[in-house]
C-alpha cells in the first residue's frame, strides 16, 4: 500500500480511487464524486499537490513550525481527516482554505491531495469565501482574524451583522475583533506572539493614546499582569489621566477662565477620549463639547469609554 493511500483512511479512501494522471489534460485526471452532504461542496477529487496555486487571500500571516510538525505527525499517524478546499483555476486549481495541510502534505513527499471542489465565479466571491472558510477552519491568530473580518467588510462590502452570521459568533465580537487594528504594531505582534491575550489587548483599546498603550504593554509583561490586573490600570489611568495614582484634576476650570484655557481643555479631552474634541463658550459662560466619532466601532469605542469612567466614579 502506498504512502498516500494509507493516508487517506478508509472512509476517503473508500471514496476516491488512485488513478493515473495525465500532464496533458490535468484537471480532468481524477473521477469526481458528487458529495451529497448538504454542503457547497461539488465534488471531492484527489489532486496532485504541484496543479495547486497558493490561495491569494490567505490572511495567515505566520506558521507555528512546532504546531506544523505536529500537523506532520499526526497526518502520517491518522491520515488527513479533512480535506483542503480548492476551485478550479486556468487549468488547475487554486487554494481556497487549507494551507497548513497543504504544507504539511508538501512537506511529507505526498503526491495527491484529496479536496473539495467548489465552484466560484467571481474574483469578490473567492475573497469572501477564502477569508469565512479560514477564519472557520484555520487556527489564525487575533490579528490574522481581525485583518480577515477588515477584509470582508472593505473589500466584499459585508455588514458586521452579515460577517456575524457567516462565521458564527455575535456582532459585538466582530466589533471588539476588528478595533485589535488600532493598537500599535508592538502591541499587536505582542498579540501575534502570544506574550498577551486578546483579553490584554481588549483592555489596552480604552487608553487614549498609543504612548499610554505602550506604556501599559510594558507594565503587563514586566509584571506578567492578569487581564483582571489591567482592567482595573486601565480604570485608574482613565480616572488620572495625568498622574497615576493622585487625586484627578478636573477639566473643567472656573468660568472666568475658560475663554484663555479653552484650547488646553480640547487637547486634554482628546488625550483621554482618543478623537476630535471641540468646545464652545457662550457669553453666559455656559458651553457645549463636542466629541466627533467616525464609525459605528468608534462610538462603540467611546460609550465602553464612558461607562468604564463611570463605573471608577462609583
Amino acid at each position: 500500500m502506498s504512502k498516500l493511500k494509507s493516508s487517506l483512511g478508509r472512509g476517503l479512501d473508500a471514496l476516491i480511487n488512485q488513478q493515473n494522471f495525465d500532464e496533458s489534460n490535468p484537471v480532468s485526471n481524477y473521477k469526481e464524486i458528487k458529495i451529497d452532504d448538504g454542503k457547497d461542496y461539488d465534488i471531492l477529487v484527489k489532486i496532485p499537490v504541484g496543479m495547486i496555486s497558493p490561495n491569494p487571500y490567505q490572511p495567515r500571516m505566520n506558521f507555528d513550525p512546532e504546531a506544523l510538525d505536529e500537523l506532520k505527525r499526526s497526518i502520517l499517524s491518522n491520515g488527513l481527516i479533512q480535506p483542503i478546499t480548492v476551485r478550479r483555476f486556468e487549468n488547475k486549481y487554486e487554494l481556497i482554505s487549507g494551507e497548513r495541510r497543504l504544507k504539511a502534505c508538501k512537506d511529507i513527499g505526498y503526491r495527491d491531495i484529496p479536496a473539495y471542489v467548489i465552484k466560484v465565479e467571481t474574483e469578490e466571491a473567492m475573497l469572501a469565501m477564502a477569508l469565512i472558510e479560514n477564519i472557520q477552519r484555520e487556527k489564525l491568530n487575533p490579528i490574522e482574524i481581525s485583518i480577515a473580518y477588515k477584509r470582508l467588510m472593505d473589500d466584499c462590502h459585508l455588514t458586521q451583522e452579515q460577517i456575524a452570521e457567516k462565521v458564527g459568533k455575535d456582532r459585538t465580537t466582530i466589533a471588539n475583533t476588528i478595533r485589535l487594528l488600532k493598537l500599535p504594531k508592538e502591541i499587536q505582534d505582542s498579540l501575534i506572539k502570544e506574550e498577551i491575550t486578546s483579553g490584554h489587548a481588549r483592555a489596552l483599546i480604552n487608553l487614549p493614546s498609543p504612548e499610554l498603550q505602550l506604556e501599559t504593554l510594558y507594565k503587563i509583561r514586566e509584571g506578567n499582569l492578569s487581564v483582571r490586573k489591567v482592567e482595573q490600570l486601565v480604570k485608574k489611568l482613565l480616572r488620572f489621566p495625568e498622574v497615576e495614582n493622585k487625586r484627578a484634576i478636573s477639566f473643567v476650570p472656573k468660568t472666568n477662565s475658560i475663554s484663555a484655557n479653552l484650547s488646553d481643555i480640547e487637547d486634554k479631552l482628546r488625550k483621554v477620549f482618543g478623537t476630535k474634541v471641540l468646545c464652545k463658550q457662550k457669553q453666559d459662560g455656559s458651553g457645549e463639547i463636542t466629541i466627533e466619532f467616525y464609525s459605528y466601532e468608534e462610538l462603540e469605542r467611546l460609550f465602553e469609554l464612558f461607562e468604564i469612567i463611570s463605573k471608577s466614579y462609583n
